[in-house]
């Protein structure tokens, strides 16, 4: 099977897979240089309401695949950081949903999603310190983000995997599920997220990434979307809201 990156959209969710499973699904140059077209597309599509990345098979991704990236190596982080910036704009609710490995440029996309959900037995790293390589300095403060700079400093001087209980105690993932268990807690979840106001996430999401000079933008959006009329009525009346501001409208 030749590397790809398959979407669909199903019920509200878009759903990006990683497909390289002779590699462990470890994203090619035109892997890493398809995902911000691909995610541009999704973004633009009114029907999608959350976004699932995950990897074929029985891993997420084991990084880049060093055998296409023979060019400079600043040039191939080039692509890896165009990726994972663009995964971290969409501006929908993204969830990476981890089977087995999830290292280097996988943790990286990993990161870059809102939440990351994990089953046993997975396994996490951030490997640049094995090849010489400098961790992009966005990518670093992302990875601070998450797990603070003790942790951050751990896995970037080390290289080391980190095991799906250690990832939840650091704040790299946000649940651990037993194995046979995670795709089903991932639709569980993105049914929730769908349903909920995408006024309300797209503005939360902003805000939690450090935006600090967009609150009027926001109110005004509040103001002339009615979804918080209709969200009040929808509590009152002991009924699902039906939310009608988009981020693709």
């Amino acid at each position: 099977m030749e590397p790809t990156l398959s979407h669909q959209v199903t019920d509200s969710v878009a759903t990006v897979v990683i497909r390289h499973p002779a590699k462990r699904n470890a994203m090619t140059a035109a892997m890493w240089r398809a995902l911000p077209p691909l995610l541009e597309e999704l973004a633009g599509d009114p029907r999608v309401r959350a976004l699932v990345l995950t990897g074929e098979g029985g891993t997420f991704c084991a990084g880049a695949d060093i055998s296409t990236l023979q060019g400079s190596p600043l040039e191939a982080q080039g692509l890896a950081v165009a990726a994972e910036e663009a995964l971290a704009a969409f501006p929908v609710p993204t969830l990476a949903a981890v089977h087995g490995h999830c290292v280097g440029g996988g943790s990286q996309l990993a990161a870059a999603c809102d939440l990351r959900l994990a089953e046993e037995g997975a396994l996490f790293g951030v490997t640049p310190a094995r090849l010489g390589i400098v961790y992009p300095s966005s990518s670093t403060r992302r990875l601070v983000s998450l797990v603070g700079p003790a942790t951050a400093k751990y896995l970037l001087f080390t290289a080391e995997l980190m095991d799906a209980e250690r990832a939840l105690r650091t704040g790299f993932v946000d649940e651990v599920l037993p194995e046979g268990e995670l795709d089903k807690r991932v639709a569980e979840l993105t049914r929730v997220l769908a349903s909920r106001s995408q006024l309300t996430q797209a503005a939360a999401k902003e805000f939690a990434d450090g935006r600090t000079d967009r609150d009027g933008h926001w109110a005004e959006q509040a103001r002339g979307s009615g979804d918080t009329a209709e969200g009040v009525a929808a509590f009152l009346e002991r009924r699902q809201p039906r939310f009608t501001w988009t981020t693709a409208g």
